[in-house]
């Protein structure tokens, strides 16, 4: 994997969310932000983890065993392919980011068990078209694929065009894959909205909140796998939800027909 510099002068939304999540991998410029986000933030992005670990471990179950995890953050343990890997050993694992400080610590602590692969990308979700090139020589995409975008896509101002580019990334995926994705909302605690936006604009990182309506067409044309396109706290499959938790991510899984 080719080096690239590592600018610690500016704060990174991935480094940002490892110091939500209680990790050590971030620096001054990160750790202001996080310090500049509501309390609620911390808990919000322990729920956003925790439903990427159950919809990963369910997809596993299913028989998915190719995962391509875009917007990848800090590898804060237990990481997307010891999630899957524990159920599918073999499972094959890409990993994608554009932070060079990502990289570097998953190449060094994102190991594969021996049965599968694990391999890593530094690239940016704004060229859709290449991440799935590089990721075509370890995933087969052939095959049903996994594509992970989690607390990703806020990060994509509408003139950015995120919905051009998820669509771009599913019509890659064969039919029998699944799209998982979070993305930020304001809708349970609107009163945090101008703090947040606050908080980042700061830190000059992009950040687009967006209702369940304007999250609903990132799923256009695929299957909603119950229980639909949710909270993160309410993403359950095997049991029923917990006591209602507000929160600030919506999330969903769907199936590519």
């Amino acid at each position: 994997m080719p080096s690239s510099p590592i600018d610690t002068s500016k704060p990174h939304p991935a480094r940002v969310y490892d110091w939500l999540l209680g990790g050590k991998d971030n620096y001054p410029v990160d750790q202001e932000v996080g310090e500049g986000l509501p309390a609620e933030a911390r808990a919000n992005a322990g729920r956003n983890r925790a439903f990427m670990h159950r919809a990963s471990a369910w997809l596993a179950r299913q028989g998915v065993d190719q995962f391509l995890d875009i917007g990848t953050g800090i590898p804060t343990e237990p990481n997307l392919h010891q999630v899957v890997q524990a159920v599918t050993p073999h499972a094959r694992v890409v990993y994608a980011d554009n932070d060079p400080i990502v990289l570097r610590h998953a190449e060094a602590l994102l190991v594969s068990r021996p049965e599968g692969v694990t391999d890593y990308i530094h690239a940016d979700v704004r060229e859709p078209m290449a991440i799935v090139e590089r990721a075509s020589r370890t995933l087969d995409f052939g095959r049903p694929v996994a594509l992970s975008l989690i607390a990703l896509m806020h990060f994509l101002p509408d003139d950015q065009e995120p919905y051009r580019i998820t669509r771009t990334l599913v019509d890659a995926l064969p039919p029998g894959s699944y799209l998982v994705l979070s993305h930020g909302t304001a809708d349970q605690h609107p009163e945090l909205r101008q703090e947040t936006e606050s908080a980042y604009k700061k830190g000059a990182i992009a950040l687009r909140m967006r209702t369940r309506a304007e999250v609903e067409p990132f799923f256009e044309g695929l299957e909603l796998v119950d229980p639909g396109l949710v909270t993160a706290p309410e993403w359950y499959q095997e049991q029923p939800a917990p006591v209602y938790e507000r929160s600030g991510f919506y999330v969903g899984v769907a199936r590519v027909p």
